[in-house]
């Protein structure tokens, strides 16, 4: 008898212990219902915190759940789909009121309020720069520039000759369709976009914004797909991808050797909590110096730490301590944050009625839809001929039709390839101040 208890008591403990196994993102399930009862409490009484504790709560436990959604729909799981649900869906589900109003205003005030999206990137871009081999990054920043002006160029004139085809006049394809869709994003691309436009058309800044935003949300969802398909064309094909390392080494042996270690050096990484966080200051201080410099010359502040965490990593003046603490918080970011952020994004920053505008107008569909495959399929082509791995080069391209930092963080997110952070944003601010500055003179011209 004793036995028999015995047994079934372990069997009992086995049960128990594999649907506790079971993780819903990075949280065991034993976590995740215990957030999930407190969070039920918090709402039924209407007393969640309307602070960062509380939009965090929130954030975690909305946005593993979407994901979780993602990685299971058939198809859509393999091209970006646990980015799309942890994006998109929370926006659909404000729209339709299936999020407590307490909770997404919780989030809303958190994501505009605190700025909380150029912390993660600021950590990100500061992460990734730190441990990557100052080589292959040297070679990198050079010959980036090559695909990304030749997607945006070619890229442009195929939209117009698809909207063409599909009845609309180039004027209104380029002004407003293609150049929003390669603007950068919403603050740092459509909103001095239209205000470009608002001071040339003489019309209201309002109209023209609602105006172009839409084409600048649709062009960052292709990307997104496109970015999950690029993923699992560098699966099926490893020849076409460098698991995040955008240059393709091929035969210079002193720049392979140097990678194949620096892989080795990460793998062995003893993550030192002090080294961390000497590595989060380092971003913050950094930022901060982006937002004086921005103050002073007008150059967009992770730009301005872009180049200035590159040119300490050329120069070789970062001890490794913080280079291994920036590789720890590169990892820490990854992991933890960036789908909770995506959440975020999707509740304060995605409105769904702007989505669904341009999907009730086939005819923009079609043309964003071929100006961002172009922008993608010239990424590789030509990014392969100058050295680099299509898959990585492609991806990079693609953040220039990206939703601004968030889109980057996305499109990134859904290829796996958040290493390439600062490359994206090159891609997204500089790709997208030349596009801006370029449409809004070509329309003084022309009016």
């Amino acid at each position: 008898m004793a036995s028999f208890v015995s047994e079934g008591n372990v069997e009992k403990h086995r049960i128990f212990k594999r649907i506790f196994s079971v993780k819903i993102g990075v949280m065991p399930l034993g976590v995740y219902l215990s957030l999930l009862v407190v969070v039920i409490a918090l709402l039924s009484r209407n007393i969640l915190p309307n602070d960062m504790l509380g939009a965090a709560c929130i954030m975690i436990l909305y946005g593993f759940t979407c994901e979780e959604i993602g990685k299971r729909i058939p198809i859509i799981k393999h091209i970006g789909g646990k980015v799309i649900m942890a994006t998109f869906l929370p926006s659909y589900m404000v729209y339709a009121n299936l999020i407590p109003k307490m909770a997404s205003d919780s989030v809303t005030t958190f994501m505009k309020q605190t700025n909380f999206l150029y912390v993660f990137i600021a950590c990100i871009i500061v992460g990734s720069i730190l441990s990557m081999n100052r080589k292959v990054l040297m070679k990198a920043f050079v010959k980036i520039f090559i695909p990304m002006v030749s997607s945006l160029v070619i890229g442009s004139f195929v939209g117009i000759a698809v909207a063409f085809v599909c009845g609309i006049s180039p004027y209104e394809a380029y002004f407003f369709i293609i150049a929003p869709v390669m603007a950068g994003g919403v603050g740092e691309g459509a909103l001095p976009l239209s205000m470009g436009y608002s001071a040339v058309l003489q019309q209201s800044q309002d109209g023209l914004f609602a105006q172009v935003l839409p084409c600048v949300m649709l062009g960052s969802l292709v990307a997104i797909l496109l970015a999950g398909l690029l993923k699992r064309i560098g699966e099926k094909y490893p020849q076409y991808s460098g698991n995040g390392t955008l240059l393709k080494v091929g035969g210079d042996d002193e720049i392979l050797e140097l990678a194949q270690q620096g892989e080795k050096d990460k793998a062995n990484t003893h993550h030192d909590l002090a080294q961390l966080t000497v590595a989060g200051i380092l971003s913050f201080a950094l930022y901060m110096a982006g937002v004086y410099v921005n103050s002073l010359v007008g150059l967009p502040a992770p730009i301005v730490m872009l180049i200035a965490v590159v040119m300490a990593k050329v120069v070789g003046v970062i001890p490794s301590s913080i280079e291994k603490g920036g590789y720890s918080l590169f990892r820490f970011i990854v992991t933890g944050v960036t789908t909770p952020l995506l959440f975020g994004v999707g509740v304060a920053m995605t409105p769904w009625k702007n989505l669904v505008v341009v999907f009730t107008n086939p005819r923009y569909l079609i043309v964003i839809t071929c100006t961002v495959i172009t922008i993608v399929v010239v990424g590789w082509f030509v990014g392969k001929l100058v050295g680099m791995n299509p898959v990585e080069a492609a991806m990079v391209t693609a953040c220039n039709s990206g939703q601004g930092g968030t889109g980057v963080v996305s499109i990134l997110t859904s290829g796996d390839r958040l290493e390439l952070m600062p490359f994206g944003q090159l891609a997204t601010r500089i790709g997208g101040a030349v596009t801006v500055t370029l449409a809004i003179a070509l329309l003084k011209m022309i009016k």
